[in-house]
């Protein structure tokens, strides 16, 4: 997995980690480990939070 593939795709969608924490009721401190590469998700959460992520970054692009 790449180390910023999260980061990229949260900034993609248009959101802060703190509005990406909120909407999908991740802890902010996972999301910064995530993103700096100090932990590594499991493989069903990361297709998931990447799917979630890009829906929104779809409907962003209609509005």
């Amino acid at each position: 997995m790449e180390q910023n593939i999260f980061k990229e795709a949260r900034l993609a969608a248009g959101l802060t980690r703190s509005a990406m924490s909120e909407l999908m009721e991740i802890p902010l401190r996972t999301l910064e480990n995530w993103e700096s590469g100090n932990r590594i998700p499991p493989k069903y959460v990361e297709r998931w939070v990447l799917k979630e992520l890009k829906e929104i970054e779809s409907r962003n692009q209609f509005e």
